[in-house]
């Protein structure tokens, strides 16, 4: 399984002196872009491509605070996929420096292009690097249903 290891700095605590939620977010979106990069999908093949990952969600389960002073780890798990690659979810776990899990993140997205605007589906050698990832025991096909799980879009004010 894929993991990537973070110093956890200053700017990375919150007012009760304890990892910040927001650190756990850039933690988990740094190991992602990490092993996409590390398996050939930089930012050259974005810019070649013209497209860009965009987030749908990303839930944070927190079990044990975890303090500055010793390094974290963050694994990376591939949860979902769907048939053209245009889905995509990965499940965070982070663990002290004793191998203790202290947090979970879940998180689905997708690919634009970035002249449309629109969701696409990857081309399939590029749709393949994902087959590098490590698949989660939960694994499972993604469909568009999927996407809308958490879909409560509240009221507009007007």
């Amino acid at each position: 399984m894929y993991t990537k290891e973070f110093e956890i700095r200053w700017n990375d605590i919150d007012a009760n002196r304890h990892l910040a939620n927001q650190a756990y977010i850039a933690y988990a979106a740094h190991t992602r872009m990490s092993f996409l990069i590390e398996h050939g999908f930089n930012q050259q093949l974005l810019q070649e491509k013209n497209i860009g990952p965009v987030v749908f969600y990303e839930h944070i389960y927190y079990f044990k605070e975890v303090f500055v002073g010793k390094p974290v780890k963050v694994s990376l798990e591939l949860t979902g996929l769907s048939d053209d690659a245009k889905f995509f979810a990965f499940r965070h776990n982070y663990y002290d420096h004793k191998g203790r899990n202290f947090a979970s993140c879940e998180m689905m997205g997708g690919w634009i292009d970035l002249k449309s605007r629109t969701l696409i589906g990857l081309e399939p050698e590029i749709r393949s690097l994902f087959d590098m990832a490590h698949k989660a025991e939960d694994f499972k096909e993604l469909t568009k249903e999927d996407t809308r799980k958490f879909n409560k879009k509240p009221k507009d004010l007007n």
